[in-house]
């Protein structure tokens, strides 16, 4: 039985400042996100429920487990709100069967994102701009941050308003968009493999008359091949070996030392 809503762009943006502030900070291996859902949606519910049993019935809904990248995981949090502000307790079910069904999917895009794509690609645009000594690396991924932080807030409103019509009118697109935005990243990761890793070796083979410098047949070979190398030796030792990132800083340390004091690298 459909309503009239309530609910206001107010609140909707209060349900984004509450997850985005507890979104993780109540995981739990049984319910994974559920408490930070009910934490962010209750001030909504409460008006959308004025019953104290409807509104018990909808918070209990709500706690059951719920997994979903942070990001886009408040598209599913407006749709539901949209469901219950239009049809009441009566559409509880379907907001479990709306989230069951896209959280998944909407993690994919959501990792793919907001986890891979723009760290590794303004992120490494704005570290080698600071490594060359700009200030306008730190600069761009402030503003980056921010434009997405301003976008995190709105796809509450976005999930209300367009809801499960969003994600089906767009979802393939997202994907072609997503898969375009792994391999762009992909490049600009190995552009900065030999603009930005530097090593070096100043080791020099000598025999009788013979002089070689290794580094000199290395670049004949390819230049930047021992950065290439290196990197390729880590992404084998973290995908294949399992080995602890702390580990591999820590042995990187240590080598670069060992072999600049004994005059391996140069």
């Amino acid at each position: 039985m459909n309503r009239e809503p309530v609910l206001t762009k107010k609140d909707l943006r209060k349900v984004a400042y509450r997850w985005i502030s507890v979104s993780i900070a109540t995981y739990g291996y049984e319910l994974q996100l559920a408490p930070s859902v009910v934490y962010s949606l209750s001030p909504a519910l409460r008006k959308i429920y004025p019953n104290d049993e409807e509104y018990k019935k909808s918070l209990n809904n709500h706690f059951k487990y719920f997994n979903c990248m942070p990001w886009l995981a408040k598209i599913l949090l407006g749709a539901s709100l949209a469901i219950e502000d239009t049809q009441g307790i009566d559409g509880v079910d379907a907001v479990q069967d709306l989230k069951v069904g896209l959280m998944g999917p909407l993690s994919g895009i959501g990792d793919t994102i907001g986890w891979v794509m723009i760290p590794t690609i303004f992120g490494s645009i704005a570290a080698y701009m600071a490594v060359e000594g700009s200030i306008i690396g730190l600069v761009i991924w402030l503003i980056i941050n921010a434009v997405f932080w301003a976008i995190r807030v709105k796809l509450v409103e976005i999930g209300y308003y367009q809801g499960v019509k969003f994600i089906t009118k767009f979802g393939e697109k997202i994907n072609i968009f997503t898969e375009a935005a792994s391999i762009l990243g992909l490049t600009v990761v190995g552009c900065l493999v030999s603009s930005v890793v530097n090593l070096k070796t100043s080791y020099t083979f000598v025999s009788g008359d013979v002089t070689l410098a290794l580094q000199d047949q290395f670049d004949a070979i390819m230049p930047s091949l021992l950065p290439v190398a290196v990197v390729g030796l880590m992404y084998y030792l973290l995908k294949v070996k399992k080995v602890k990132m702390n580990w591999i800083i820590l042995g990187t340390l240590v080598i670069s030392i060992l072999g600049a004091a004994l005059g391996i690298f140069g």
